[in-house]
């Protein structure tokens, strides 16, 4: 029995690093190291920072994650590189959720397989309660950060990790970062070659050595720093699918119960989902007779969070924040879950 339990963890490791690390947590890293040692603070803090406009602010970082096809891993080394920056609470976290929950993909995907109404919800769902949870979590603790913003803001030294270089170079640089990381999550590893060829040559007009080491160094730290608790997670997500197998989670979450919905929204927040993995898994739990409102409560738990993912909030936010933002989910995914299921269906 122990040696069958050490075993799935030990599959769900082997299967998310060959799967997962090279074409998505590979190029986040290198992302994150970017925005980290590249991006001035002040630009953060100009878009995301507690003093920002607020509806523009909110309206970005709910819609941000339509273009990047991540999942609730792949999206923590982004959320760290704008909150280890000073981005305010509230903005992080909208990003933080929508980034993996509202990306095109998955809701056309939605749409087709699981039905345009639940393609719709989720898209709505997504973005409108990723707003209301950043905007949450900012009430509840943005006021130190505040205060840590404009001592940035206010300082009269430039920002020394800043290049000062064309900012269309710059712009280049993280399109082209981007691109490797939404082409080689689908597969066109022509496109994403060609893109690596134009990251050497844009790095080698444009960048200095130093800046480039200062990128690598940066990168480097996001790795410590989030990497083993994914893995950690990872494993003891899959010693989890041991003893919670789906057979037991249909049989709990049929209807539109209270219970049902609630029951679907902890399950989907628990286990891990690479991107538009979770539809064809719910087209699977819907036909032996999942209800649509738990079906819409997975949907919008699932992507956003995860063992692993819940591992390195904790490890980048703190327990507290984490612990509200999880409960944060879990609810609304409850509550918008049910809303679905007693006026839509």
């Amino acid at each position: 029995m122990l040696v069958s339990i050490l075993l799935s963890g030990v599959r769900a490791l082997i299967e998310y690093l060959s799967a997962h690390v090279l074409t998505c947590l590979v190029p986040a890293f290198f992302i994150a190291g970017a925005i980290s040692s590249m991006v001035k603070k002040e630009i953060i803090l100009k878009y995301f920072g507690p003093s920002a406009n607020k509806v523009l602010s909110y309206a970005i970082a709910s819609v941000a994650g339509t273009v990047l096809a991540v999942c609730s891993c792949t999206i923590l080394p982004l959320f760290s590189g704008i909150y280890s920056l000073g981005a305010g609470i509230g903005p992080a976290t909208t990003f933080l959720y929508s980034g993996p929950a509202i990306n095109l993909l998955a809701i056309i995907y939605s749409a087709r397989l699981l039905g345009i109404e639940l393609g719709i919800a989720r898209a709505i769902g997504a973005v409108g309660f990723s707003i209301v949870i950043g905007l949450i979590m900012s009430s509840i603790f943005e006021k130190k950060r505040t205060k840590d913003a404009e001592k940035v803001k206010f300082s009269p030294v430039a920002d020394p990790k800043t290049p000062s270089k064309n900012p269309a170079a710059v712009l280049l640089f993280f399109a082209d970062l981007v691109g490797i990381l939404i082409f080689g999550a689908w597969g066109q590893w022509l496109i994403v070659t060609g893109l690596l060829v134009l990251l050497v040559i844009v790095l080698k007009i444009w960048f200095t050595k130093n800046e480039i080491l200062s990128w690598l160094a940066a990168t480097y730290q996001f790795v410590l720093l989030i990497l083993p608790w994914l893995l950690v997670g990872v494993f003891a997500a899959g010693i989890i699918r041991e003893f919670l197998p789906p057979e037991v989670i249909r049989t709990w979450v049929g209807g539109n119960a209270l219970r049902s919905n609630f029951i679907a929204s902890v399950a989907g927040s628990l286990m891990y989902f690479a991107t538009l993995t979770e539809v064809p898994i719910l087209r699977a739990f819907l036909d032996l007779g999942m209800g649509r409102g738990p079906a819409l409560a997975l949907l919008l738990a699932g992507p956003a969070l995860s063992l692993p993912n819940m591992l390195v909030i904790r490890s980048i936010m703190g327990t507290k924040r984490a612990l509200v933002y999880i409960t944060l989910v879990v609810a609304m995914s409850t509550f918008i879950g049910m809303l679905f299921g007693i006026f839509v269906f």
